[in-house]
């Protein structure tokens, strides 16, 4: 029996975020409050997809780790714009939010330590 190797895949997992947000915005309504929340979330949950990205040419590991954390910056602010549509509620099913919000947890918490281990190799 063949056992598979699980990879672990930051961009993929960050394109698939962007996907889900990117899905939920569509989700939100129509309204003055429903455009407003849908702008700021698609804004700061795909950016760091291509922030990753930009790290990865990153010219020195001052830009890596500058790179790193505007993308832990967008990921905190995600985090609250989707406990913002989750108070609201903006959505009808509000509970549909759990399963990104722990994605959202998981990759701030990989930005952290990421950062951190990328500032300790370079002191």
């Amino acid at each position: 029996m063949k056992i598979k190797k699980q990879t672990y895949d930051l961009e993929e997992r960050l394109l698939k975020y962007s996907v889900r947000i990117i899905k939920l915005v569509e989700q939100l309504p129509n309204t003055r409050t429903g455009n407003h929340v849908a702008g700021q979330l698609l804004r700061s949950g795909t950016s760091p997809y291509p922030n990753h990205g930009e790290a990865q040419a990153a010219e020195s590991p001052k830009d890596f780790t500058h790179k790193f954390r505007i993308s832990l910056k967008e990921l905190r602010e995600s985090e609250r714009w989707l406990k913002l549509i989750q108070r609201v509620p903006l959505l009808n099913k509000p509970e549909l939010l759990d399963d990104i919000f722990l994605e959202t947890e998981e990759l701030i918490k990989i930005f952290v330590t990421s950062i951190r281990t990328a500032e300790k190799s370079r002191k």
